[in-house]
């Protein structure tokens, strides 16, 4: 078993070998540590063209799965291989599942329930704030957060997690060690430290568009259900949703303003049947069965701080809200804001200090307000 574990390794990470390529090998019953000693015409036997079968007996040998041991063992690389016990038993049923994964932290997470928050690259505000809350609700629960790291929804809900304490598992479009994108390098080496860094591309693979999707059928097959957070209409946040379904795992959305392009995907789904999700027990009640015992008080107390630390919507009034919904879909001008209300300035401008008093927006040059 050991050395067929490695031949996996070997077969993964040679150029032009592909997950089809090592399913027929096993499919074929050919699988075995005999393959070290193939000759040319032993692959070409095995279904491959003679450069390619060339290619594989000069490569496919014993002193390769040595060398392999040494380097990934010498380089304290943690890989997971499909033969291996404890590879996800949720990631083995879907249609595809990764022959060969590469860790970087808590490995053990794996073993945890988990549930995929995805979504835009470009959120509003809205989606930041929701993405954000039900993140830190439902990893309080003792739910594993998967996500891919990307832009946007994906590190929001990373952070999230992390802040309270929680447990994420970042699965990344590029090689062990290719941070993408640059600028999430600060998140990366923390989801390293104290989650987990998960791809199935070898060491120093670099980013390329058609690797993404790939990986979101390892978000979707590694979780209970995919949650998807804000998403247009040509998300690639909903092709995760798509492979969810596929390995009859739930969807979960968010309802947005049907004025939002960001929403409309969402707002898709949940006219085709996804659960809406207003809060974190929208999702924590499908899986009660996975709870750990006690969880109620914690998940209660962590809950409670978490409201502690906002102003609840009954401190504002009715038009202070309004704004503050206007906002939620990103910064407005005060010309904007006085069309969409059709307030008068006097009035609008006294809404607007109310807001920047209680702290809930802020004032930027050119008369442009956020939310905080």
């Amino acid at each position: 078993m050991k050395d067929e574990r490695w031949l996996l390794i070997a077969l993964h990470e040679t150029e032009g070998i592909g997950r089809k390529s090592i399913a027929r090998l096993r499919g074929q019953r050919m699988f075995s540590g005999d393959m070290l000693h193939y000759n040319s015409r032993d692959w070409e036997e095995a279904g491959f063209p003679e450069e390619k079968a060339k290619l594989l007996s000069e490569r496919i040998t014993t002193d390769l799965i040595e060398e392999l041991k040494s380097r990934k063992l010498e380089g304290g690389a943690g890989i997971l291989t499909f033969l291996d016990e404890d590879y996800p038993a949720y990631l083995k049923e879907i249609a595809e599942p990764p022959w060969v994964l590469y860790c970087t932290g808590k490995r053990g997470l794996l073993q945890t329930p988990g549930v995929a928050m995805v979504g835009t690259r470009v959120p509003t505000a809205y989606g930041r704030k929701v993405g954000q809350e039900l993140a830190e609700g439902i990893s309080a629960a003792g739910f594993t957060i998967v996500s891919g790291m990307a832009r946007g929804i994906d590190s929001v809900c990373h952070e999230a997690a992390l802040a309270r304490g929680g447990n994420t598992i970042a699965v990344m479009g590029t090689g062990q060690g290719v941070i993408y994108p640059p600028e999430n390098r600060g998140l990366y080496e923390r989801i390293a430290e104290d989650g987990l860094i998960l791809t199935e591309y070898p060491s120093g693979t670099k980013s390329h568009p058609g690797l993404f999707p790939q990986r979101n059928r390892i978000i979707a097959g590694l979780t209970l259900g995919t949650l998807v957070v804000e998403a247009d209409s040509r998300s690639g946040s909903l092709i995760t949703a798509d492979l969810a379904l596929e390995a009859g795992r739930d969807v979960f959305a968010v309802p947005g303003p049907v004025t939002s392009p960001k929403s409309r995907g969402a707002l898709n789904l949940i006219k085709q049947g996804a659960k809406m999700v207003l809060n974190a027990e929208d999702v924590i009640e499908e899986y009660d069965s996975w709870l750990p015992k006690g969880f109620e008080d914690t998940y209660n107390r962590e809950r409670q701080m978490l409201e502690d630390t906002r102003l609840p919507a009954d401190h504002l009034t009715m038009d202070e809200l309004e704004i503050y919904h206007i906002l939620e879909q990103g910064p407005s001008t005060l010309d904007e804001l006085l069309q969409q209300t059709g307030w008068d300035f006097g009035h609008l401008h006294s809404v607007l200090l109310s807001l920047i008093i209680k702290k809930q927006i802020t004032q930027l040059s050119g008369a442009i307000y956020k939310l905080i």
